[in-house]
């Protein structure tokens, strides 16, 4: 695995945290948008963020992951800036599972947050997914995609910039 993590202290509370750089990198971002999609066997799947910099590049990562995660061609919405309870609620009319991103900086140290959601959008847990991320991070079982024909698109949510727009 290339820089690998360590998923007891960084997989948890619902997702991920850590420092920035340090115990968590940009491409944490592409795993658990991928591992997402397949624990959750996910065809559609919203992403938004804080609007901190950090968060917006660990969300594009993100989306890139979804879209890339074997056969399941997942269609991202993404959502760009907006509150963690605006994502929730369309988690909950759209039934579909999401992540949320948000990044602190204090200093010259940045704590990043991705929480993963389920398709009634509670938090995952150990029981409803969680664990089974942290399980493929660890033994390097990343989705990855099938062929070309299998990847998903990241469809902007009105209003909001596309994925890669630092907006």
């Amino acid at each position: 695995m290339i820089n690998p993590i360590d998923t007891a202290a960084v997989i948890r509370d619902g997702g991920a945290v850590g420092q920035y750089p340090g115990q968590i990198h940009e491409g944490v971002g592409w795993w658990l948008g991928a591992c997402l999609v397949i624990t959750a066997k996910a065809s559609r799947l919203a992403v938004a963020h804080d609007g901190h910099p950090v968060s917006t590049e660990f969300a594009d990562r993100l989306c890139r992951g979804a879209i890339n995660a074997e056969h399941y061609a997942c269609a991202v919405r993404y959502l760009g800036r907006q509150p963690e309870e605006e994502l929730l609620t369309e988690l909950r009319i759209r039934e579909e599972p999401g992540a949320w991103l948000s990044s602190e900086t204090t200093g010259d140290v940045t704590t990043v947050r991705i929480r993963l959601y389920t398709a009634q959008g509670t938090l995952l847990d150990n029981i409803n997914g969680l664990a089974a991320i942290r399980s493929l991070i660890d033994q390097d079982r990343v989705p990855r995609p099938v062929n070309s024909r299998a990847k998903g698109t990241i469809e902007p949510w009105p209003g909001a910039p596309a994925a890669g727009d630092r907006s």
